[in-house]
Formats: structure tokens, C-alpha cells, sequence
């Protein structure tokens, strides 16, 4: 991947200012909890409706600014995304116009085409959303854990507690899902393959009767790929219900042992609402992290695939 990266030289205005955007989106979306524990605790149990409408409007305009932000980063990785592609299509289109006939019978034509197009769009599609979350969701996990502490260390013991169980459930599910996505690749080559002799050949097929002995061939290359596919998306249809369940435990948990922190004046009911919202950015954080990963696996095959034909 890194040998690919090097061709967005001429977008890196645009990774910094991804850079620059995230960080200004991350820090508004960290001190939007702050501000609502602010309301709870001066302006709502005072009954200070004044202060409710300042600090809330305030908190419209830090809002807006991460929204701003988020949107103009998505843009910017968006147009370095699809310029890093625009940039490999074309290398790869004329380095194999200067093959040699034995390199490019090495090769073949239909996984030629599957590098050209599915490939760098598996590397673009993975690019805009590295571009976003790289920096975006290891700053909201160590943001949102530091506030957390300072909100309740008392009840960042469950946070403690929970994010090894997450560690230790993202780690399987890659275990289990990195080696089938980068069998994908190979088994569209497959697909390619034969729908191009198909093509190329059809005189041929029809000459010697051949229809269903292709269409048998046809259908079961698509079907390892379809029942690689499901494999994945098997898999991957766990771990959204597993996270969501777990952040209902932990947010049930800390409701729990708050309102007895309450109770006993060691903490007030703001702070217990921004905990809670500290909480589940850092496990929001975690499960994009973990899609990230996820698709890593794909865009390093693709990759690879690329840079041996280069």
C-alpha cells in the first residue's frame, strides 16, 4: 500500500488539510459532551433559562463547525481518493501497452482488467475511508477516554473492563475475515476469465455446441464467489449486533452504578450524561476502527496485484 500511496504527491495539500479538518471535527465533537453536562448542572438544575439558551446555541455553532469540517474533509478525501485512482489506471494502461508478448501471456488479459478497474476501485474505495478515519478514530478513543476519566474515574472502571472484551471480539472477527476477502480478488479474476473467452470465443462455442458446458463454467465461478461472499458477509452480520449489544450493556451499567454514585454525591447527573456520551464515541470509534481493518486486507491484495504489474 505504501508503494501505491507515494503516487498522491500531488494531492498533499489535500491529505493535510484532511489531516487539519479532522482534528477540528474531533475536538468539536469532543466538547459538545461537556457542554451538555454544562446545561444539565448550571442551567436546567437552576432553572437558568438563560444560560440553557447561551450555551446552547453555542453548542448549535461548535456542532455546525465539526459538521463543516466533517463534510469538507470527505470532500478533500474524495478528490484524493479518485485522483490516486485516475493516476494508477493510467500507469497501468501504458505500461502494459509496452508489454512484450511473453509478459503479457505471464499475466493474461482478464486479470489485466480486473487490476485496471476492480482493483483500483477497491483501492480507492479503501482510501477515502482511511482518509477519514485514520487519524479520526484514534483521536476520538484517547479524547473521549481522557474526558471520560476526568468526568468519573469512579466509573471508568467499566470502560476499563469493556475495552479488552472489544479488543479480543474485533481480533477474532479479522482473524476470520482477512483471508477470505483476499481470495475475492483472485476469484474475480476467475469470473473475467472465463466471460472473456466466452466473448472472444463465441463462434467457436456455438461452431462445436459448446453453450451449456460454458454456461456450467460460468456458473460455477460465480458461485464460488457468491459463496465466498456470503462467508463474509456472515460473518461480518455479527459483529454489528454484538457491538450494539455491548454498548447497551456498558450504557445500562453505567446508568446502573451512577445513579448510586448520584445518590451518594460523588458525582451529579451531568457528568453522568456526558460519561455515557464519552462512552459510546469510544466504542463508535472502535467498531470504525474495526471496518477499517477489515477492509485493509482487500485494498493490500489489490494493491499487491497492481504493483506486479508495475
Amino acid at each position: 500500500m505504501l508503494k501505491i500511496y507515494r503516487n498522491l504527491k500531488p494531492y498533499a495539500l489535500h491529505i493535510c488539510g484532511i489531516f487539519v479538518l479532522v482534528f477540528l471535527q474531533v475536538t468539536a465533537d469532543l466538547y459538545l459532551p461537556t457542554l451538555m453536562a454544562d446545561i444539565v448542572n448550571n442551567g436546567i438544575i437552576n432553572t437558568d433559562i438563560a444560560y440553557i439558551w447561551r450555551t446552547g446555541g453555542f453548542m448549535l455553532l461548535v456542532a455546525a463547525g465539526g459538521g463543516l469540517c466533517a463534510v469538507s474533509a470527505s470532500f478533500l478525501s474524495s478528490r484524493a481518493s479518485m485522483g490516486l485512482g485516475r493516476i494508477l489506471r493510467g500507469k497501468l494502461f501504458r505500461h502494459v501497452e509496452g508489454f512484450s508478448l511473453p509478459e503479457f501471456d505471464r499475466f493474461g488479459a482478464s486479470t489485466l482488467i480486473t487490476r485496471t478497474t476492480n482493483d483500483i476501485i477497491q483501492i480507492q474505495t479503501v482510501s477515502i475511508i482511511i482518509f477519514n478515519m485514520m487519524a479520526r478514530a484514534p483521536l476520538m478513543v484517547i479524547g473521549s477516554a481522557i474526558l471520560a476519566y476526568r468526568k468519573d474515574p469512579g466509573l471508568s472502571v467499566i470502560l476499563l473492563i469493556v475495552l479488552p472484551v472489544i479488543v479480543l471480539l474485533i481480533t477474532f472477527f479479522m482473524l476470520k475475515g482477512m483471508p477470505l476477502f483476499k481470495r475475492i480478488q483472485t476469484k474475480l479474476d476467475k469470473i473475467n476469465l472465463v466471460l472473456r473467452e466466452n466473448l472472444t470465443g463465441i463462434r467457436v462455442i456455438r461452431a462445436f455446441n459448446r453453450i451449456n458446458h460454458e454456461k456450467s463454467r460460468f456458473d460455477a465461478a460465480s458461485r464460488d464467489l457468491t459463496d465466498n461472499y456470503i462467508k463474509v458477509n456472515r460473518i461480518m452480520a455479527f459483529l454489528m449486533p454484538l457491538m450494539m449489544m455491548i454498548m447497551n450493556l456498558v450504557t445500562l451499567s453505567i446508568l446502573w452504578f451512577g445513579s448510586v454514585r448520584i445518590d451518594t454525591g460523588a458525582t451529579n447527573i451531568g457528568n453522568l450524561i456526558a460519561f455515557i456520551q464519552y462512552t459510546i464515541q469510544v466504542l463508535m470509534s472502535l467498531l470504525m476502527m474495526t471496518m477499517m481493518f477489515i477492509m485493509l486486507p482487500r485494498a493490500q491484495a489489490a494493491a499487491e496485484r497492481i504493483n506486479a504489474v508495475l
